[in-house]
């Protein structure tokens, strides 16, 4: 469990149903309303929002089937009294070190919350609460249940989307998240500890939050209780509307003692459809590094500097990619991004979350500072993979790693005709074989590796095969060269 500061970042899993409630330290977790807003001082009604909400809202449980792996224990060190030359599967004769042995994993089995977006049956929940999971069982508020499948997953949102054959379920109608306040009045509704269909109520905190760890982050933070199996639920406005995926929890202790967050519909609704499009979330990348402007002064001040960028809001940029989007847009080491598309920029989770909008072959206008003037540019944006193409759901999906092809740059400095650099490495097939990023991928399984469509090839070929594993030979960014054993099952 990651610590920011004194506290927990807890991701609001699934709860176990095996632990009770005080074991949650690691947790990953009438009338319609005037649109006016109540007086000040008076009392905001919940109620309309609670029965919208309610039956929309649904239970999940999810089950781990127990399996059987093949893991590395340490090796009895003196069995070389009995076995010295290692004839009976102890090759280090006694001595030591590791050996394979098969184990049987428990069966699994915990519980989250999801909310259902359309009357046939498509339901949002996080990543989290669905992955690894051999079977899923949906409740409904009125304690109906249906067997679910899994559309599709993104672990940089921590959103999936899983779908129940079901008619005329009752849905949760989707508002803008971008049009909420702070200080608006929310509720909070889910299954934590596995107390199903429990409402909390709060106000939103922040919005645009981002709390330093990996993927997407703009979160909506809120005061609403949010604990352990909350994960998944909805975020709801005095209207009944849906703003956001419950996701997160700040806490000392791995419950709730102040605040939530959750992941708003800006970037739910771009997962969702491009999900059931594609298969897979369709994203481009700027290629720059930066910071919120006043964390960079402040650094500077930290180190005796003053600076004066002509702003104390927007994106930093540190360094631009040469074959990025923010190379195309003009940008420049010291410029400061402060509009998007013509919208107010002032911290790098607002600039997430506008790309998170975006897909290949998508118009984006960057207004940005340079030496305190402005300037504008709209560019075509392209993927992490430089172009505008569609990529669907493929089996480079079992990889965990994005690619791209090498530049005439790379080319040149390594003395090289082809291959594909490792741009990202996260949980999979790479990352268990040894492979960081930064690896050129030059030949998998005595094939050329010209494209990202070889390497797929080569991806689909052994998947299929008899042994299925990518030998792959690389060069490194140093010029030097690597070979690697890569399984794409696990036992």
């Amino acid at each position: 469990m990651r610590k920011v500061s004194k506290y927990v970042l807890a991701v609001l899993c699934v709860s176990s149903l095996a632990f009770s409630a005080g074991t949650f330290m690691k947790v990953h977790a009438a009338a319609a309303p005037s649109t006016t807003s109540a007086a000040p001082g008076q009392p905001v009604d919940l109620t309309y929002a609670a029965e919208k909400a309610l039956p929309a809202v649904v239970h999940i449980k999810y089950v781990q089937n127990s399996k059987v792996q093949t893991v590395d224990v340490q090796s009895d060190p003196f069995g070389g009294f009995f076995d010295p030359f290692g004839f009976f599967g102890n090759p280090n004769g006694g001595q030591g070190g590791t050996r394979k042995q098969k184990v049987q994993t428990p069966k699994r089995e915990a519980t989250g919350s999801g909310v259902i977006i359309s009357s046939d049956g498509y339901i949002v929940t996080n990543n989290h609460v669905v992955e690894g999971a051999d079977e899923l069982t949906v409740t409904l508020n009125d304690n109906r249940e249906f067997s679910a499948r899994i559309i599709g997953t993104d672990k940089s949102t921590d959103l999936a989307l899983i779908k129940v054959n079901g008619k005329d379920l009752p849905t949760l109608p989707i508002a803008n998240s971008d049009n909420v306040k702070v200080g608006e009045w929310v509720i909070a509704v889910g299954n934590p500890f596995g107390l199903n269909n429990t409402v909390t109520a709060g106000i939103i905190s922040a919005k645009a939050r981002s709390l330093g760890a990996n993927g997407v982050e703009s979160f909506i933070q809120t005061d609403a209780a949010i604990n352990a199996g909350n994960s998944g639920g909805a975020l709801v406005n005095t209207q009944g509307e849906l703003v956001g995926i419950n996701a997160m929890l700040y806490s000392q202790t791995g419950s709730y003692s102040g605040y939530g967050f959750a992941i708003p519909t800006s970037i739910m609704n771009k997962v969702v459809d491009d999900l059931k499009k594609y298969g897979s979330v369709q994203r481009v990348m700027l290629s720059i590094q930066g910071s919120d402007v006043l964390n960079y002064i402040n650094a500077q001040k930290d180190n005796g500097k003053e600076v004066d960028l002509g702003t104390n809001e927007g994106v930093y940029i540190a360094k631009v990619d040469e074959d990025g989007n923010g190379a195309d847009a003009g940008l420049k080491e010291g410029d400061v991004i402060t509009k998007v598309d013509g919208k107010k920029v002032t911290k790098m989770a607002e600039l997430q979350e506008a790309l998170n909008g975006k897909r290949p072959g998508d118009k984006m206008t960057i207004t940005y500072l340079r030496n305190k003037k402005n300037f504008n540019k709209t560019i075509t944006l392209k993927n992490a993979q430089g172009n505008t193409s569609v990529i669907k759901s493929a089996d480079l999906d079992v990889l965990g790693g994005t690619f791209r092809p090498i530049t005439e740059a790379q080319k040149k400095q390594l003395g090289i005709n082809y291959g594909v650099e490792v741009t990202k490495v996260g949980t999979g097939a790479l990352k268990d074989g040894g492979i960081s990023r930064g690896l050129i991928i030059q030949r998998v399984n005595d094939a050329n590796i010209t494209s990202l469509e070889d390497l797929q090839k080569a991806v689909k070929s052994a998947s299929t095969s008899k042994e299925p594993v990518l030998y792959i030979q690389g060069i490194w960014p140093t010029g030097k060269k690597s070979y690697f054993a890569v399984p794409l099952q696990k036992d």
